[in-house]
């Protein structure tokens, strides 16, 4: 695979995953967990079909017998899956895409506690800048309305799970052991499909009695299958072509383009907080990942 090509893939994942927003707002019944359990239903069995046909039988005795680094992983995964969904219905999409946002910074900053890696002045700037984002849009939301600023909150589980789950594949794939062990590394991509799982299975006692239309099965349906589990496999795959800050960079474009589709798809204005603690946290992940990569060449 070329790199233009790996790259116009990665803006696709990007525009897949940004539709979640402006779907979500066009549902006629179905609510919060009910959303969560649907979209992660779906996505879950999008990515058995999937996985199923990739790893054949092995699949199963894998997750049957997988690690509790597997299983972590997947818990992981079943919180980000909830916790957005759940965000996404209590507050504006811009509110959760810039929240989760700052997941890089998170990843690096758990990485120097419990990994000891060491992180450039670049990235401690960074950090710093798009806390006072985050600080700044959470006091234009605890000024206005205090549904807002809960699902902002609960959109915080959304970076802080996924740095943890990132924190832990650097640790397994290089951790500490004998170099010239040439042992394969355990393959993580079930937990994908354990966190859908997870995350459909905490959300259906909660989101009882269901009250989905044949409309909201339709447009969840497309949650699950093309905003979330074809685009979580293909950035799998890219994973081997670009370099993680290019992915991060690129990855950016979610908060623009999730964004975009909600005021225009849905007529959802971004709060001018929102977008000022935005503009500050895009700021800070962009310098940050342009330098990593000039760095890099």
């Amino acid at each position: 695979m070329t790199h233009r090509r790996a790259v116009a893939l990665m803006l696709l994942v990007t525009l897949l995953w940004s539709i979640a927003g402006v779907v979500t707002r066009h549902l006629e019944a179905a609510r919060s967990f009910e959303v969560t359990f649907w979209r992660s239903a779906f996505n879950a069995i999008a990515l058995a079909v999937a996985l199923s046909a990739m790893r054949g039988a092995g699949l199963w005795r894998q997750i049957a017998n997988g690690s509790k680094a597997l299983w972590l992983s997947g818990l992981c995964w079943g919180a980000m899956y909830t916790a957005f969904m759940v965000a996404i219905t209590l507050t504006s999409v811009a509110n959760v895409l810039i929240t989760m946002a700052i997941g890089p910074l998170v990843t690096a900053l758990f990485a120097r506690i419990f990994l000891h890696h060491h992180l450039p002045t670049r990235t401690w700037i960074a950090i710093a800048v798009g806390g006072l984002g985050i600080a700044w849009m959470f006091a234009g939301d605890a000024a206005g309305q205090g549904a807002s600023l809960g699902g902002t909150l609960v959109s915080l589980a959304v970076p802080l799970a996924a740095a943890i789950n990132w924190t832990l594949l650097q640790h397994i794939s290089h951790g500490p052991g004998d170099p010239d062990d040439d042992a394969p590394q355990e393959d993580m991509l079930p937990a994908v499909l354990i966190g859908a799982v997870l995350s459909a299975a905490v959300s259906l006692p909660l989101a009882w009695p269901l009250q989905a239309s044949g409309h909201d099965l339709g447009l969840l349906g497309l949650l699950g299958v093309v905003q979330l589990a074809i685009p979580c496999l293909l950035v799998v795959r890219l994973a081997r072509e670009l370099p993680g800050p290019e992915i991060a960079l690129l990855g950016l474009l979610e908060v623009v383009f999730g964004t975009l589709w909600a005021w225009i798809g849905a007529g959802e204005r971004p709060a001018d907080t929102a977008l000022t603690g935005g503009a500050l946290v895009l700021g800070a992940l962009v310098a940050n990942e342009v330098l990593a990569l000039r760095q890099r060449r």
